[in-house]
């Protein structure tokens, strides 16, 4: 039975090595390799292990029990709204960048909730923790979610594929990256947890509110490049 075990582990880690290096192998931004490598990753241990983070927290688990959705977003509506509103911010993000709000499935139970509840607000976290949409940004905001979601694998995944990437494609830009993760990651772990927020009534809360709120403190960022300016 070891033995078998054994094989077992050493075909999976075979699995997931070949579809991080397929990811590595991508361009930025190929959700396709993304999406394979979370199914081989993200095993039912791991969503435990989510799960029994997340609940840690009050907010956490009345999320966990009552599942708040995003519902439909109007863009275009929530472009109307005054521009200091996280609304407005939000839906100038989706638009300015071509994006749309992804689609998820109608009924989720415990097990997919997490997952689809950080699909749905992932651009959310984006303009709430100010995080662009550059590789910059995407690895700070990756950083942002292992302080606050640890262990979730495939975001140390693919902070790892971003590193590797840097390594061999980007070196110049390794100081900028690095100031990212090391950002996202001071981010993630001062401000209060943003998992299981029900973004939909706080469409007209100016964002600066909100940000100090839950303690997204941007002064990290600048601390961060009078650091590297003199070094």
């Amino acid at each position: 039975m070891g033995f078998v075990n054994n094989l077992k582990q050493k075909w999976d880690s075979l699995v997931i090595g070949y579809h991080f290096m397929q990811l590595v192998k991508a361009p930025y931004g190929n959700f396709t390799a993304i999406g394979r490598l979370s199914n081989v990753l993200n095993k039912p241990s791991s969503l435990r292990k989510v799960i029994e983070f997340i609940s840690r927290s009050q907010q956490g688990q009345k999320a966990l029990q009552e599942r708040p959705r995003l519902g439909k977003v109007d863009l275009q509506q929530l472009h109307q709204l005054p521009k200091n509103t996280l609304g407005y911010a939000y839906a100038d993000h989706m638009l300015k960048c071509g994006l749309t709000p992804p689609q998820t499935p109608e009924v989720i139970d415990e097990k997919s909730f997490p997952r689809i509840h950080l699909l749905e607000t992932h651009d959310i976290w984006h303009v709430v923790t100010n995080s662009d949409i550059t590789i910059a940004g995407e690895m700070q905001l990756e950083a942002f979610y292992v302080a606050q979601i640890y262990p979730y694998p495939i975001f140390l995944a693919l902070l790892a594929k971003n590193l590797l990437k840097t390594a061999i494609e980007d070196i110049e830009h390794c100081e900028q990256y690095m100031n990212a993760l090391v950002q996202g990651w001071l981010l993630g772990k001062q401000a209060k947890p943003l998992f299981g927020i029900q973004w939909n009534t706080l469409w007209e809360t100016p964002i600066e509110k909100l940000r100090s709120e839950l303690n997204i403190n941007q002064q990290i960022g600048k601390t961060l490049e009078k650091v590297a300016v003199a070094s």
